[in-house]
């Protein structure tokens, strides 16, 4: 019997510590297909920090850099310049890229360091139980806003692409959704976009990926996956914010 569906070669055959229904799973293997039909794995360098994505180093087939947190784009930044040969990419959380590493990866972004940079977005501290993050809607009750959001206390939430966007040494920004079919074709085109631009030397890459927490929000994993299109989807459009090949296809 022909296989049609199988792991990718480069994802490990284990289990994982990720709670049941989240979307990790499905973007760490959308990653991993994109390496395998590259060809990459024995090139490839991730960089993974902390968060709910603390221990990717245990699935991915690659070679795994663990960072402290927030500091993901800077370690990927030293290994991209002493081995430019190589494949560097980075998975980072809301809490992790958006909080405390903001600086990193701003000014990573604003150099144009060729990595890429996977970005997931559940908009909420996972790992420690649920807390605010950057990323928090208005109105979203979190263990640190049990009323809801407040704008004119916590302030708003951050758009990650619509302000990388903004930066001359950015060659893709990108937002896209792992939940539904379509959604997660659209990601994995996406994430092979933002590899193939660091393959071609373009600069910066990030993928924002919108993603559920079914734990923390308090959902089922299918309500949550729900909740994507009724709730983050309007507040984090999907789309394409800059797109170096595409601008310069048009000039």
């Amino acid at each position: 019997m022909a296989v049609v569906f199988e792991r990718p070669k480069s994802l490990v055959d284990i289990p994982t510590h990720y709670c049941p229904g989240c979307t990790h799973g499905i973007i760490h293997r959308l990653v991993c297909e994109v390496i395998d039909e590259m060809g990459i794995e024995g090139d490839t360098i991730g960089v993974c920090p902390v968060g709910c994505s603390v221990m990717a180093y245990d699935y991915f087939g690659c070679d795994m850099i663990e960072a402290a947190h927030g500091r993901a784009p800077a370690t990927a930044t030293g290994v991209k310049r002493a081995m430019p040969e190589k494949m560097v990419f980075t998975y980072q959380g809301d809490g992790d890229l958006a909080a405390i590493g903001t600086a990193e990866t701003v000014h990573a972004a604003t150099r144009g360091e060729n990595i890429v940079v996977i970005f997931v977005n559940n908009t909420i501290y996972g790992m420690t139980g649920g807390q605010m993050a950057p990323t928090t809607l208005p109105g979203q009750v979190t263990q640190t806003t049990p009323y809801g959001r407040d704008p004119q206390v916590q302030g708003y939430p951050v758009r990650m692409c619509e302000m990388l966007s903004t930066l001359d040494g950015v060659a893709l920004a990108q937002r896209v959704a792992v939940n539904s079919v379509p959604h997660i074709r659209e990601a994995k085109k996406a994430i092979r976009k933002a590899f193939e631009n660091a393959k071609n030397g373009l600069g910066f890459s990030i993928v924002e990926i919108l993603s559920s927490c079914p734990t923390n929000w308090g959902m089922t994993p299918i309500d949550a996956l729900k909740r994507i299109d009724d709730e983050m989807i309007p507040y984090y459009p999907l789309g394409v914010y800059k797109d170096k090949t595409a601008e310069e296809g048009n000039k």
